[in-house]
Order: structure tokens, then C-alpha cells, then sequence
């Protein structure tokens, strides 16, 4: 799953691999890319502040659904498409089945997830468009449903998860160890939860680590799945010219690692990425963190998929607000021999947890790219 998302995943590949920042050869072929269609400046104009005047009709749409694609998603496949309605009224989310990850998300559960934070971003987006937007799920399309209308006066609410958007992302580093205060972990808290759906917020130092044994055991089990480790390479960006070219996809960089060619990252990957480095590494960045979330749906359908994913959207969004991070653990929920354990262990026995989120305070870290509009409209 910026995040690069996303969403949900978060396998930084390099990370377990520092020699490549050193290594003459990993540096070797990169040529410098033309400057307006280099990562830098397609990141820059990917994540810019939109128009916020004289938009109306088809135009209008367009930006609520750009603002839309900034959400997060599974491996950063963007597994969404966008239906407009001629007349302006409604937008519809639809699921992009050709994205799916069928050896991390079997059941397509981490695809609504995804569509849902699209969906929040559009509500968020509408609000400071003068726009009243109410996703709900429609059984018969398969689709999310979003009817707009008029706000009363005032007609915009620029709020500041709006704000947030341009500046989310799923920070894949170290955070600075430090706790929040009650007030943020109040506001935290308030933003990923709503009647369908719950948040479960543990900051205290033994949770954390009962967490940090069940995401192990996922990763471990993952690492040891064929199917899972090649699905996984197969969205990994190894440098920002292969991210442009996608538009989608894990860009490397943004776990904090060098910019290498594919072929150096092709023949790295194999060498490298071992359960005990990814272990490793996802527990030294656990242990930097202010605390783990865990959110849950009432039901485990799409509907309450959806509504999760708009949960921690609104999580996420409020965290950028109060300037914290954070990244995806999902480990324990996608490894469904595991799952269940973990629920127990964290005081949710008999329910599916739906995703796990670690936090903190930490640094801003190279975003991920997005499809254009065009793209992703049907």
C-alpha cells in the first residue's frame, strides 16, 4: 500500500540489503532521467495540491477522482476503476479485478479495503468542493455507490484530513520511539472508528511485543510461500524510471533504499530478501514505534471491508494532520493458519482483524507514483 502504499503491504526488499548503497555496480546504467519526466518531478505533480476553484461538471469529477487515487492499496496495485455520472450526481468505485494479489489477498479482502480508502478520500475531497458525498455499498454492482450533493452554506469544508492528502503515505522507516500524547491517541482513535468498524490502539510495551511475535510468524510463513515471494517482486519499482513507466507498484526508494537497476535488483532480491533480515528489520522498526492499531469490521463481507478501509483512511489522514507516521503489519491477518491466534491474542477471539498499522513519529521518505485519471476512469 506513500505509501506506497499500502497499502497494504509493506515488503521493503532493500532494507535487508545495505551493501547495494555502497556497491559501484548498483550505480552502474543510471542515467540521469529527462527532468520533467523524472521521478521527482512526476512524484511532485502526483501529490500536488489541486484546484480548489471554477471546477465544475466532468472536470470536477475528474479531481474528485484523482484525489481519490492518492488513497492507498495493496501493494500499490491502485485496483480501482471510476464510473462518472453524465449528469455530475454520483461517482461509482468499482473494483479492477486484473489487479488483484491472489497469493496475499485470496479473497480479494485487501481490494475492498482499498477501494474504501478511495472512497474516504472522495468524501474528503467533495467536502472541500462544496460537495455532501455518502459512499455506500451496492450488493448488485459489486461497486461502491457515491451520491454527491450540494452542501448549505458554508459551501466548502477544506478540513484537515482534506489538507492531509497531498502529504499521506505509509512511511516504511525507523520512527523516533517516542509515545504520543492522550489528546492524539484520542484523536487517532475517534477518526478510525464508526458503527461498522472499530480501532483497537496498543501502546503499551508488552502488546506491542505479543504484535511483533505474530507478525514474525505471518512473515516467516510468507517468506516460505513461492507464490507469495513472486507476486511480491512482481509490483517491487527498483528504481524511479521503472516506477514512471508503471505508475504503480512498491518503488524501493520509498523504504529508504538506493535507486537501482532492475536487473541488479532482479539478481538481489533472490540473494537478500531472507526471513531472518526481514524479521529483522520489522522488529527493530516495531520496537521504534509509539504504538500498533488494529482495526476490525463488525462482519467479515465487503461492506464491512469497505467501511474499514475508510476507517483507517480517516486514521491516516488525521495521524499526517498531527504530523505522525505510518505503515502496514498486515503479516498476521493475511496468513490465515495465523490469523486466528492473533485475534485471540490481542482480545479479539472469534472475530477477523482486518488490518494492522504500526505509528510514530518519523521521517518523510520518497512518495510512490499514481496511474493518471484517464487510466483508471471506465
Amino acid at each position: 500500500p506513500s505509501d506506497t502504499e499500502i497499502m497494504i503491504t509493506r515488503r521493503q526488499f532493500a532494507a535487508s540489503t545495505p551493501w547495494l548503497a555502497a556497491t559501484p555496480l548498483a550505480l552502474a546504467g543510471c542515467a540521469p532521467e529527462p527532468a520533467a519526466d523524472g521521478y521527482e518531478a512526476v512524484a511532485e505533480r502526483t501529490w500536488q495540491q489541486g484546484a480548489m476553484a471554477d471546477l465544475n461538471g466532468v472536470a470536477l469529477g475528474r479531481e474528485l477522482v484523482r484525489c481519490a487515487t492518492l488513497a492507498p492499496s495493496s501493494h500499490n496495485t491502485q485496483c480501482w476503476k471510476f464510473a462518472l455520472d453524465a449528469d455530475g450526481r454520483s461517482i461509482s468505485i468499482l473494483p479492477d479485478l486484473a489487479r488483484r494479489c491472489p497469493a496475499v489477498d485470496p479473497d480479494d479482502h485487501h481490494l475492498f479495503v482499498s477501494l474504501g480508502c478511495a472512497a474516504e478520500n472522495l468524501v474528503q475531497a467533495a467536502l472541500a468542493h462544496g460537495l455532501n458525498a455518502e459512499p455506500r455499498w451496492d450488493v448488485a454492482q459489486g461497486a461502491i455507490s457515491v451520491p454527491l450533493s450540494p452542501l448549505p452554506n458554508p459551501p466548502a469544508q477544506a478540513s484537515p484530513l482534506f489538507k492531509a492528502m497531498a502529504e499521506r503515505q505509509c512511511t516504511r522507516g525507523d520512527y523516533d520511539n517516542q509515545p504520543l500524547s492522550v489528546q492524539e491517541l484520542g484523536l487517532l482513535e475517534r477518526a478510525g472508528t464508526s458503527r461498522g468498524a472499530r480501532l483497537l490502539l496498543l501502546t503499551e510495551r508488552p502488546a506491542i511485543e505479543r504484535v511483533l511475535d505474530w507478525v514474525v510468524q505471518g512473515n516467516t510463513a510468507q517468506m516460505a510461500d513461492a507464490a507469495f515471494v513472486k507476486e511480491l517482486k512482481s509490483w517491487i519499482r527498483f528504481n524511479g524510471a521503472e516506477a514512471v513507466r508503471t505508475g504503480d507498484g512498491l518503488y524501493s526508494a520509498a523504504s529508504g533504499n538506493p535507486s537501482i537497476p532492475t536487473w541488479v535488483g532482479d539478481l538481489a532480491f533472490g540473494w537478500f530478501f531472507t526471513p531472518k533480515g526481514e524479521n529483522d528489520k520489522y522488529a527493530r522498526q516495531i520496537r521504534s514505534s509509539a504504538g500498533i492499531a488494529v482495526f476490525v469490521g463488525q462482519a467479515a463481507d465487503k461492506a464491512h471491508w469497505v467501511e474499514v478501509g475508510r476507517c483507517y483512511e480517516r486514521f491516516a489522514l488525521q495521524a499526517t494532520a498531527l504530523g505522525i507516521r505510518n505503515a502496514f503489519l498486515n503479516q498476521p491477518v493475511e496468513v490465515a493458519s495465523v490469523r486466528p491466534q492473533f485475534a485471540a491474542a490481542v482480545g479479539l477471539a472469534g472475530q477477523r482483524p482486518d488490518l494492522v498499522v504500526r505509528f510514530g513519529r518519523g521521517p518523510t521518505l520518497p512518495r510512490s507514483l499514481r496511474q493518471p485519471v484517464q487510466a483508471v476512469l471506465v
